[in-house]
C-alpha cells in the first residue's frame, strides 16, 4: 500500500535526517555551527528583548577625558603639582 508520495521524503524531513546523521557521526562540528548560526539570531532579538520586558535602560558613557577642575588655577606652582 505505499505509494511513491509516502515513500519520497520532503526537503524538511531529509534536511532533519541530515542533521541528526551529523549529529551523531560530527557532534562537534554540529554544535560550532548551530551555536555560530544562533550568534546573529540572539543578536538581533536579546536587546529588544531586554528593553521592552526586563526594564534595561543602557549605562552612561564613559568619559574620554579627565574632568578639569572648576576652579583658578594656582600660578605659582612649580613642577607637576596642581
Amino acid at each position: 500500500m505505499s505509494s511513491a508520495s509516502a515513500i519520497r521524503l520532503s526537503r524538511f524531513q531529509k534536511f532533519r535526517r541530515y542533521m541528526q546523521y551529523q549529529a551523531h557521526e560530527n557532534p562537534a562540528i554540529f554544535w560550532s555551527v548551530a551555536i555560530g548560526a544562533a550568534g546573529p539570531v540572539l543578536l538581533a532579538t536579546v536587546p529588544p528583548i531586554r528593553r521592552n520586558y526586563f526594564g534595561y535602560v543602557s549605562p552612561d558613557p564613559i568619559p574620554m577625558s579627565y574632568p578639569l577642575p572648576q576652579r583658578k588655577r594656582n600660578t605659582e606652582l612649580k613642577g607637576y603639582d596642581d
